[in-house]
């Protein structure tokens, strides 16, 4: 870390449950040259991959529908999310750790994706990288039926939809999630499938 605007970095950590939330107190060089002490909590769910599986000749993506716990007690009435497959590296390269998920949450087994963007998707509190990705599939990759891993106690639905009510679901709302919409303005930017 270089910065010399930062100095005296204190680090306490407050909860170590789930994931780690971590505080910060540090002296901040402001823009008219002072100093002052500022005080941040980060969350480090660890660094993650997500992709988005289209298929050009059918024109169809694969998305995943499962309960999100944290947008349920902030308004989403019944917890759901459509999203594109997703998982943290836990130890294994972006590429490697996507290739693992997609087989786990959808049931296809692909060999090849293709990263697209690295972002940072709450940067004022969450400490997470995540590595984006698009990637080519067929009905005949699908080898299982997909649904999750059982002890991580996922209980994901596997959804095979047009490409082009996936973008329509953005505007109705019923696509919220970041990655996913990224993803999917990714592949209608880049014309990756007929519109």
């Amino acid at each position: 870390m270089e910065n010399s605007r930062i100095k005296n970095i204190e680090h306490e950590i407050l909860s170590d449950n789930w994931y780690t939330l971590n505080k910060y107190t540090f002296e901040y060089q402001k823009f008219d040259g002072s100093w002052e002490v500022q005080k941040r909590e980060s969350y480090d769910c660890g660094d993650g991959a997500a992709v988005l599986l289209y298929n050009t000749n059918k024109g169809t993506v694969v998305l995943t529908r499962q309960f999100r716990m944290p947008t349920y007690v902030n308004g989403n009435t019944n917890g759901m999310m459509v999203e594109v497959c997703a998982g943290l590296l836990d130890g294994l390269t972006p590429e490697e750790c996507i290739l693992k998920e997609i087989l786990e949450e959808t049931g296809y087994q692909l060999t090849e994706v293709t990263q697209v963007l690295v972002t940072y998707m709450c940067p004022g509190s969450v400490t997470q990288k995540l590595y984006l990705f698009v990637g080519a599939y067929e009905d005949a990759m699908k080898i299982e039926e997909g649904g999750g891993a059982e002890h991580e106690t996922e209980n994901i639905e596997v959804l095979e939809i047009p490409f082009e009510k996936a973008l329509q679901m953005m505007v109705t709302g019923e696509i919220r999630d970041a990655k996913t919409v990224m993803l999917l303005q990714y592949a209608q930017l880049n014309k990756l499938l007929r519109v």
